[in-house]
């Protein structure tokens, strides 16, 4: 890839957006990173909640039939690209047909299939689901992180699955052992 001499992948990472991030869609946002290579990279904003659309309606629109459909599965604004696709950030105990192993304990699924296993309750352990992904081309999401856009966490359980999407930012900022209001709006060269 463009611009990215060490060869590194940031695959199993959460970006973390810095205080002075310009665009107002990433405002704050932890995006845990799927796919990283020579074509770009994708990823899924993991704390920002979709509130246009319940579990129980997307799975009527789908034509999913269920007995009782669960309330507690949030929809998440996966990011800004394709917002129409859906996908399901999950624990590695549900491996299927169109599944991508991400990470050791993270796997990536987009297929109708496993909103049907999430609906009846035989789909994976820990699961987020997303509408749309955060996308950067060749060489953009390494010139970001260069360019002080971005920080880069260990993408864990925690940060990744927890519910409470108000303080997932803090929380990645706090792995870091960085506060926040410490922060210049700047970056620095030397």
């Amino acid at each position: 890839m463009t611009g990215r001499a060490t060869g590194s992948s940031f695959v199993g990472q959460c970006l973390v957006a810095m205080p002075a991030m310009p665009d107002p869609r990433f405002a704050k946002a932890v995006i845990y990173i799927c796919a990283h290579n020579d074509d770009g990279a994708m990823g899924l904003v993991v704390n920002r909640p979709f509130e246009a659309l319940t579990f129980p309606a997307l799975l009527e629109q789908l034509r999913i039939e269920t007995k009782v459909a669960p309330a507690d599965v949030s929809i998440h604004f996966g990011g800004p690209v394709e917002t129409g696709r859906g996908f399901v950030l999950h624990s590695r105990d549900y491996i299927h047909e169109g599944t991508l192993v991400v990470a050791d304990r993270v796997a990536l699924t987009a297929t109708v299939d496993i909103l049907k296993r999430i609906a009846d309750g035989s789909g994976p352990r820990q699961h987020l689901l997303a509408l749309g992904y955060a996308g950067w081309a060749p060489g953009q999401l390494d010139s970001e992180i260069l360019a002080n856009g971005w920080l880069t966490v260990e993408g864990d359980d925690e940060l990744l699955f927890d519910p409470d999407l108000d303080t997932k930012w803090q929380r990645a900022m706090a792995k870091l052992g960085i506060d926040p209001l410490l922060l210049s709006d700047s970056a620095g060269h030397a």
